[in-house]
């Protein structure tokens, strides 16, 4: 590049496939072509041919084949290729990293800590193949009733954007632990890490146990219609989870979905406020994904008395994150994945503007590409709770504070809303913790923290956040059927 190209400096992309993995072996998809651009300067990073519903077709016959040969092969041998798999990923990690930064602007330090989640997440599925177990029920003599837990067959796992290789990696385990083939559907705006996982990984599952296909909405509808696939896993908006509910009815298609939310985080008169401010910023995710998560506690709820102090101090700590290119070490936050995203966020703050709520934090970036997707971390505030800005999931860097002074009105807000993902609650009085997780609708809650995800501890939604649990035994058993045997001894 000329020297004076503000492009010139900046990091390669690491090798990665740009083919469809089908049936074990790569091929150019027989779909429309796909340019996949980088999120931070806008540049060029690889050319993509969609997969049509042949290709699709392909992959589902391939896996159909393979699923027998490895659910017969045993819970010992499951293990041991998804240990060697996550071992091989982990090998990997500069590479793997540096391909989700450039692919979906999320910065490298956060993307390193996603292929270590990643493969954390392949390996302990793997410890649970074991653990894929029937019962016995009590029968006359001469008669024995058992159930056993079977792989359903083909599933499908479709992932987003904001987190490309920690998904991928992440959301193939359980279900392949259990047994069970794979058809993987990353974003089509975000695929590189998939293909490139495959790559390193597919020789050690039986050809046609996993397939990565890439393209738009049509293929993912083809997947959740199609007869061969006996499950579909989506981890997205509300929106994409009621159209995977749809496309599978005619199927009766079993679903696992992990879907948005409008998550509280709520202050209460005693808390640390301090404290309760750090763990606002840090339910934001802003250093992971630039707010892009499903997850992020993305309205404040904090008690009248403390209001003034919270926003101030906030403000003061969204000015302080440092945006830059997601390649760079020293950079805090990236930018948005996509051009849809960007438009979606900017629209959610210019509107909250006009109706004059009160923008403490915020602005228009500075010293980053102007091709770049990049949004400051923004602080809405003095807004009504009805205000599309404090209902509606924006999925980025905006975080909308709210005061109240009512216990009960405060929880009519925090529950107003069709989706409870995640709460957050800061308080130091225990009754208190123990009486708002239990009243307040999610599935999972903080009680002074915010964010962090355990190890085996159930992830997911309720009312229309999700259907069904992740990130533990549940999920790998959701990717099995029970069948009830029933033997009597010949006389």
């Amino acid at each position: 590049m000329p020297k004076d190209d503000p492009k010139a400096g900046a990091a390669s992309l690491p090798h990665v496939p740009t083919e469809q993995f089908i049936a074990g072996e790569w091929r150019k998809g027989g779909g429309a072509e796909r340019a996949v651009t980088s999120p931070g300067d806008g540049r060029h990073l690889a050319t993509i041919h969609d997969a049509t519903e042949a290709d699709l077709d392909d992959a589902v016959a391939a896996a159909t084949r393979a699923q027998a040969e490895w659910a017969d092969a045993g819970p010992v041998a499951r293990g041991k290729a998804l240990k060697a798999a996550a071992q091989r990923l982990r090998d990997n990690i500069e590479d793997l990293a540096l391909i989700d930064a450039l692919d979906c602007g999320n910065p490298l330090q956060g993307m390193r800590f996603d292929v270590g989640l990643g493969t954390t997440l392949m390996e302990y599925f793997a410890g649970l193949t074991s653990e894929v177990k029937g019962e016995t029920i009590p029968q006359v003599a001469g008669k024995l009733t058992y159930v056993t837990p079977q792989p359903i067959g083909v599933v499908a796992r479709l992932v987003p954007f904001n987190h490309p290789f920690m998904f991928a990696c992440a959301k193939i385990a359980a279900p392949l632990a259990a047994g069970n083939a794979v058809i993987l559907k990353p974003s089509e705006e975000t695929p590189l890490a998939a293909l490139r996982m495959a790559e390193i990984i597919a020789d050690l599952f039986p050809k046609g146990l996993l397939s990565v296909v890439t393209g738009a909405a049509g293929l993912g509808a083809a997947i959740c219609g199609h007869k061969g696939i006996g499950a579909v896993g989506l981890i997205g908006s509300v929106t994409t989870g009621r159209a995977v509910v749809k496309g599978g009815a005619d199927t009766l298609k079993r679903t696992q979905l992990e879907l948005g939310g409008k998550n509280a985080l709520v202050i209460c008169e005693d808390a640390d406020v301090g404290r309760a401010v750090q763990g606002a910023v840090k339910g934001m995710n802003l250093g992971w994904t630039a707010g892009q998560s499903c997850g992020s506690t993305s309205r404040v709820l904090v008690h009248e008395s403390h209001y003034d102090r919270v926003v101030e101090e906030i403000a003061k700590a969204f000015d302080a994150v440092k945006l830059g290119d997601p390649a760079l070490e020293t950079t805090q936050m990236g930018c948005m994945s996509t051009s849809a995203q960007y438009d979606k966020v900017c629209g959610f703050i210019e509107r909250a503007k006009a109706s004059g709520a009160r923008i403490a934090a915020g602005g228009a970036p500075e010293g980053v590409p102007e091709e770049g997707l990049f949004v400051r971390p923004t602080l809405v505030c003095d807004v009504d709770a009805d205000a599309e800005v404090a209902r509606e999931e924006i999925f980025g860097p905006v975080l909308t504070v709210l005061k109240w002074r009512d216990e009960a009105e405060m929880l009519g807000i925090v529950n107003g809303l069709d989706v409870g993902l995640t709460a957050s609650i800061w308080t130091q009085d225990l009754n208190t913790a123990m009486r708002l997780s239990g009243r307040i609708e999610a599935g999972y809650v903080w009680i002074n923290d915010a964010s962090d995800h355990y190890l085996g501890a159930p992830f997911g939604g309720v009312k229309q956040s999700g259907i069904g649990r992740e990130e533990c035994l549940g999920e790998m058993l959701a990717y099995t059927e029970n069948k009830t045997v029933t033997v009597v001894v010949p006389q």
